[in-house]
């Protein structure tokens, strides 16, 4: 059976150190990409904010507070894309075989690839190297024989960062890592494994299919596999997005005229992860769930994709009028979506995104 070689290529602090690299100015400097505005969230920190604690998907007001000194500049997503589309000409020199999963990274399978380099270690520092000559940015990456590990690997030893985690290493490597550290894994299933004296991926392996299933249900099993370095899923070349959207749960039960509030924010965080997307979504969705655990669903598809989150959030916020409950109702949890992608190429997709 042929080992595959995965490559995850990860650009550091893209957005900011685009901006960092077409204004001397800022090199060296805290950047911080955001929108002006008390409910705006950072899209990107350069590492000199981030040594302030600043970062991603934080309040910018919190990230002012962190790093008083920082320069704020708002995102420019039209330019963000037109360089990811050129990073992504440098990944198609080496392999057709990429999978992009947003402008500033990416999956390639490089078990075979075009320009006859005798390993994956050789494909990742020829990739990283066109990228620091050609457009004056760095990228970090990870090797490894599947996804999962290769994108922890891309993360180890950023920035611009390369770390190799050969097949006969996955045991040393995986066994003492934080089970944090495993996709899928977040607060509340990490506190459920702490409760089993689970800790690490190596208290993890000790579990049992049968086990894990009766805790986590179907994704019991998938912990299973990659508490054992095992991961099938393949590299697939331009998989269309569906859909991005953010929701979350309110600390006590709201009534619809309050929800206001989370749905702005939601919707700035929407907005922030559809521009890191090619294609353009055409339709808005709300979603509500009332305290009863009955989930509601609202859209609309205007005439053309909407342009600003400003328009995302009020056609957001008209939505709640199409709600025919009665006032007292309460809702627990809401959330913000944009679906129907559709490439920019597309006659019906206005305004353009390449000037």
């Amino acid at each position: 059976m042929t080992v595959r070689k995965i490559v995850h290529i990860d650009m550091d602090a893209f957005y900011a150190s685009v901006e960092q690299r077409d204004d001397p100015e800022l090199r060296g400097k805290p950047v911080v990409v955001a929108w002006h505005g008390n409910r705006s969230v950072v899209c990107a920190a350069s590492y000199e904010a981030r040594g302030f604690g600043v970062r991603s998907a934080m309040p910018a007001s919190r990230a002012e507070r962190l790093c008083p000194n920082a320069v704020f500049l708002p995102p420019d997503f039209s330019r963000y894309r037109a360089v990811s589309r050129l990073v992504r000409d440098i990944f198609k020199r080496h392999t057709d075989l990429v999978e992009p999963l947003s402008l500033d990274e990416a999956y390639l399978d490089v078990t075979e690839n075009k320009t006859g380099l005798p390993t994956a270690t050789r494909v990742a520092r020829t990739i990283r190297d066109q990228i620091r000559e050609e457009l004056h940015l760095t990228a970090s990456a990870g090797v490894a024989p599947n996804k999962f590990l290769a994108k922890i690997a891309s993360d180890w030893r950023k920035p611009d960062g390369l770390f190799v985690i050969q097949p006969e290493e996955v045991d040393s490597f995986l066994l003492p890592l934080s089970v944090g550290r495993l996709p899928g894994v977040g607060k509340v299933t990490k506190e459920k494994l702490r409760n089993l004296d689970v800790q690490k991926v190596g208290d993890l392996r000790k579990l049992d299919v049968p086990a894990l299933e009766g805790h986590f249900g179907r994704y019991g099993v998938r912990l299973y596999e990659l508490a054992r370095g095992i991961d099938k899923s393949e590299v697939v070349p331009d998989r269309p997005t569906q859909s991005v959207s953010a929701e979350d749960t309110f600390e006590r039960d709201v009534p619809l005229t309050e929800t206001e509030p989370m749905i702005r924010r939601l919707a700035e965080k929407t907005w922030t992860a559809s521009r890191k997307e090619v294609r353009i979504a055409r339709t808005v969705v709300l979603k509500l769930k009332t305290s009863e655990f009955k989930i509601l669903t609202r859209s609309h598809t205007p005439s053309a994709p909407p342009s600003s989150c400003q328009e995302l959030t009020s056609i957001a916020l008209s939505l709640r009028e199409r709600i025919d409950l009665s006032p007292t109702q309460r809702f627990r949890l809401v959330g913000v979506g944009l679906s129907n992608f559709q490439d920019p190429e597309d006659e019906s997709v206005q305004p353009p995104l390449f000037e």
